[in-house]
């Protein structure tokens, strides 16, 4: 596994508790197959593309092929179930980063799923990290996790209620939200993509780098669909502030996840994802269908 060279930007550790409330006001080419049955138009669909029914990325078929998108950008692999166990700190100011979009000791988002986890399952082996986690949330300290905090994390990532909690707070924090707002501007799976991606990777918040900022950048340059533009018109605009947002710090400097993936599913006119897919991150190649 390569170790990621990304991670989101540092919030204030109320960012993410309300981010939900917030947006409703191994390198080697890789292959994988994913049936795509048709799901329910988008609503609100753009003015200028009224006869092309869309499914929604809350598709299960669609979201498994983002969940696969995000993991070659993350983990340099398709196989995103394969990330639970993943922990590390890669030395990016965030602390501890694991699981499989990312959570991090530092941006309070592996706080908030570990307390998910310790409340269903109480006693679990990372319920004894819990202070430790709290006092370094918002910074990269390891105080009172190590020695042996990534060795139990890896424990815990056996467990299904543990993979169950990643995957909640997954949708809960970054997908969901993420679908929506898409949904509500009029965008079709690859936007809500797009959306997606640059939650994972940047959090939200009233910054110009967090998925706000970018979207308000996005927003100055173009009209989404929902309010009478061009759909591609304004997906490059988001992809082009989006790129702009992750030059403004050197974890986040390579945009292949941008330029050789989401901008050649855009250029090629593929707005629902259709496969196959053809893309790539760092230099490797990826395939879907």
């Amino acid at each position: 596994m390569r170790t990621r060279s990304i991670g989101k930007a540092l919030p204030r550790t109320t960012t993410r508790v309300a981010l939900g409330l917030a947006l409703l006001a191994v390198p080697a080419t890789a292959v994988a197959t994913t049936a795509g049955p048709a799901g329910p138009s988008r609503p609100a669909a753009a003015q200028h593309a009224p006869h092309r029914a869309a499914t929604g990325l809350d598709d299960p078929a669609k979201k498994e092929i983002a969940m696969q998108l995000v993991s070659s950008a993350e983990n340099s692999s398709l196989d995103w179930k394969a990330q639970y166990k993943y922990i590390e700190d890669i030395g990016d100011g965030r602390g501890y980063t694991g699981g499989i979009i990312g959570f991090c000791s530092g941006t309070h988002d592996m706080l908030e799923l570990v307390e998910l986890y310790t409340r269903r399952k109480p006693g679990n082996v990372l319920a004894k990290y819990l202070p430790a986690l709290r006092e370094v949330d918002g910074s990269d300290s390891h105080d009172g996790l190590d020695p042996d905090y990534t060795k139990d994390w890896k424990k815990a990532a056996q467990d299904p209620e543990f993979q169950k909690a990643q995957n909640d707070e997954r949708d809960r924090v970054y997908f969901d939200p993420a679908v929506e707002r898409g949904k509500a501007d009029g965008i079709g799976v690859l936007g809500q993509f797009a959306y997606y991606d640059a939650l994972v990777m940047h959090g939200d918040g009233d910054d110009s780098t967090s998925f706000t900022g970018i979207r308000k950048r996005a927003l100055a340059k173009a009209k989404p669909p929902a309010r009478g533009g061009s759909e591609k018109t304004y997906l490059n605009a988001f992809l082009d502030a989006r790129v702009w947002a992750m030059k403004q710090e050197e974890a986040h400097s390579d945009t292949s996840r941008v330029d050789t993936a989401q901008r050649v599913f855009l250029k090629n006119g593929n707005l629902d994802l259709h496969t196959p897919l053809g893309w790539k991150v760092y230099g490797d190649s990826y395939h879907i269908g």
